[in-house]
């Protein structure tokens, strides 16, 4: 069939609506008239009609019309660059159309008339742009590239800025559009676009029907979940399942990066500080959906360590699996947004008021409460946006004491003084340990311990076998604590935390907690109890009570290698580079305290660490220790008072021999008996002078 013969009839078959088959050889009928039409009139005139085919906007799934109008006229344009290459090297009859991609270009745009809607142009500008310019082609003169881009963004605006009595655009497309084309804008035309409107249409894009519809395919699986004894069973030929596929394939969640980025941008350089907000409200909103979708589900119940246990294989490696993907998928595009809002929040001089700054913070932190389930998981948080984003919203929260105060109100566990039974329950608890870690310095006393260290003594005082994820809660509890006890102001509450702290260290170590925390925890509270800190003066025997306790323990304490921590951590693994047990851990913990003793009984506790590296019974560890003892005299851990004392201490007091040999410092000799003077005959001496 002739060219012209195909075009008549292929318009004829634009004017009925069509079955999906045949509304499949339409679109591939279209894809070769546009490569190949020799006449600039005919291809604005099948751009045209195609933009108002009922054949084609008949269908029900618009996302789907629209992706194909943006892929066929990508494929068009791809194939119409290659022919003009091709005519170009060989003479003869042109290869498709013979039009260059500058008139081709131009005749498509022509097309795009008042009979249709701006949004739909937006399609077919896309599918040009991509087509001639994506993967570094090149194939538009640099004024032919620039009026592409100028039909993008205007049509773009048009689409966006609602004006009655035309209908607004549907988000779907629109964003579709703008997704695929980004990347390809010159930095003057993305200025052109009107952020203020893309921002509310592309977010009810990602979240709604054409996107992650409210987290609506969470809800849904736990209608599939099926129980046999043990195990949970959740089949991939289950209806969740198949929808949860559906979803994933969607072009707006399958290009959620490039989205995210889409909206970070216009966050960057939107006008009104009110739409960033509302932004920030509705990521909240969604996050939350997504939140109380998962705690509906049966499959919450199980904790990451019991998986394998409680869940068949076909179930992880399959339905299971997929679910995750797409979660972390989600995970990425929210934090990619909700990272544009903070990073603006530090330089728009509205959102970095005084009114308005922790207010911003909060709402970002619920937001990451809320995917915290997800980002919790096998180190999905462990990326540098996720970082910024949640240590800066801390950051500007900790200035302010009230809000500070509410926030910890408001996500605080009501299961006081008790561990929670579900697991979920217990990660939004790790997650409130690790926000109020930072939190205590604007807090009055009374406050933090109410706030603080009560909720992280629920999880100190707990002896039954730690999970991994238990592990995490315990170390959580334990910075917490120590961050209420490093606060100045907070010596009240220091006072009569101390001991019981100290107490429920020495208990946990080493079954619930490495030597490196246990080191790091010790050396902290020694801090604490030494000057400047007001405690020193007010109960200056504390923190030598503590060291002899430490002393007393390493004399008894177990020789034995330790097993490595139950939690896969780097720096926890740092521990067993070289060999640790519990009796070698108390005598590093007895160095570490070294440079923050007082002046007074400084000396002594060198003498007596140096005796207690000696007994310990592995050599290995007995070398490690002393290469830490020589570490802490001259690595600049001392101030210069004792660092003065130890130089002395080491090179006349014995102390060299004390560590290196095991040899205890003895006593200085007494100084020599005063001699009388000799003097000449005849002088006179101090006793005769003073008797003159």
């Amino acid at each position: 069939m002739s060219i012209d013969r195909l075009l008549t009839t292929v318009l004829q078959h634009y004017q009925d609506v069509q079955d999906d088959v045949r509304t499949e050889q339409i679109y591939g009928s279209t894809a070769v008239l546009l490569a190949n039409l020799s006449n600039p009139l005919n291809l604005s005139l099948l751009t045209s009609q195609l933009l108002i085919a009922p054949a084609i906007w008949a269908q029900r799934d618009t996302m789907r019309t629209c992706f194909r109008i943006i892929s066929i006229y990508n494929t068009a344009a791809i194939h119409v660059r290659r022919n003009e290459l091709e005519n170009a090297k060989h003479k003869g009859p042109p290869t498709g159309g013979g039009l260059s991609s500058n008139a081709w270009a131009a005749a498509v745009l022509k097309g795009a008339d008042d009979q249709s809607s701006r949004w739909q142009h937006l399609l077919v500008f896309s599918g040009v742009l991509m087509g001639m310019e994506s993967g570094h082609r090149n194939s538009l003169s640099g004024g032919m590239r620039g009026t592409v881009e100028r039909a993008v963004v205007t049509a773009a605006n048009l689409a966006l800025r609602r004006a009655d009595p035309v209908p607004p655009a549907p988000p779907g497309p629109v964003t579709l559009a703008l997704n695929y084309t980004f990347p390809l804008l010159s930095e003057s035309s993305r200025a052109a676009l009107d952020c203020d409107a893309l921002i509310p249409v592309a977010t009810r894009a990602m979240f709604g029907p054409d996107g992650l519809e409210d987290g609506v395919f969470l809800a849904s699986i736990d209608l599939d979940v099926r129980q046999s004894e043990r195990n949970f069973m959740w089949t991939e030929k289950s209806a969740s399942y198949l929808h949860l596929q559906q979803v994933d394939r969607r072009p707006l969640v399958s290009g959620l990066g490039p989205l995210s980025r889409v909206l970070g941008y216009a966050v960057q350089n939107a006008r009104n500080p009110q739409v960033v907000l509302q932004l920030q409200d509705d990521l909240v909103a969604f996050t939350g959906h997504l939140l109380q979708h998962w705690q509906a589900n049966k499959l919450s119940e199980i904790e990451i360590s019991e998986e394998q246990v409680f869940l068949t294989p076909e179930t992880i490696t399959g339905p299971w699996a997929a679910l995750w993907q797409l979660l972390k998928k989600v995970l990425y595009g929210i934090v990619a947004v909700v990272q544009a809002i903070v990073a603006r929040s530090l330089l728009d001089g509205h959102l970095k008021s005084h009114a308005v700054a922790p207010t911003v913070a909060i709402k970002t932190l619920h937001a990451l409460r809320n995917i915290y389930f997800i980002s919790s998981r096998n180190g999905n948080d462990a990326f540098q946006v996720y970082s910024f984003t949640y240590l800066t919203s801390l950051d500007t929260l900790a200035r302010y004491g009230d809000a500070s105060a509410s926030f910890l109100q408001e996500i605080k566990s009501h299961t006081s003084g008790a561990i929670p039974v579900h697991p979920l329950h217990r990660t939004l608890d790790l997650f409130y340990l690790n926000i109020a870690e930072h939190l205590p310095l604007q807090l009055p006393p009374e406050a933090c311990d109410s706030l603080i260290v009560q909720p992280a003594i629920t999880y100190l005082t707990h002896s039954a076998p730690l999970s991994p994820r238990m592990m995490e809660l315990f170390e959580a509890a334990h910075s917490a604590v120590l961050s209420v006890l490093s606060c100045p102001h907070n010596a009240p509450v220091t006072i009569e935390l101390v001991p019981f702290y100290a107490e429920t260290l020495f208990a946990s170590f080493p079954a619930h907690i490495s030597p490196r925390q246990f080191r790091l925890a010790f050396k902290t509270v020694m801090q604490i109890l030494s000057p400047p800190f007001p405690i020193s003066a007010s109960h200056p025997p504390l923190a030598e009570t503590l060291l002899e306790m430490v002393r007393w323990r390493a004399s008894n304490a177990n020789g034995a290698p330790l097993p490595p921590p139950p939690v896969v951590d780097p720096q926890a693994q740092l521990d067993f580079q070289d060999p640790m047990s519990e009796q070698s851990t108390l005598v590093l913990t007895l160095i570490d305290a070294l440079p923050f003793l007082q002046l007074s009984i400084f000396e002594d506790w060198m003498t007596l660490a140096a005796i207690s590296v000696n007994k310990i019974e592995d050599r290995a560890m007995r070398e490690a220790a002393k290469r830490r003892f020589w570490e802490v005299l001259v690595s600049g851990e001392m101030d210069v008072e004792r660092a003065a004392i130890a130089v002395a201490w080491w090179g006349t007091k014995g102390g060299r021999e004390a560590v290196l040999f095991g040899r205890h410092p003895t006593a200085p000799p007494p100084p020599p008996p005063q001699q009388e003077m000799f003097m000449m005959s005849g002088a006179i001496s101090p006793e005769r002078e003073n008797k003159l």
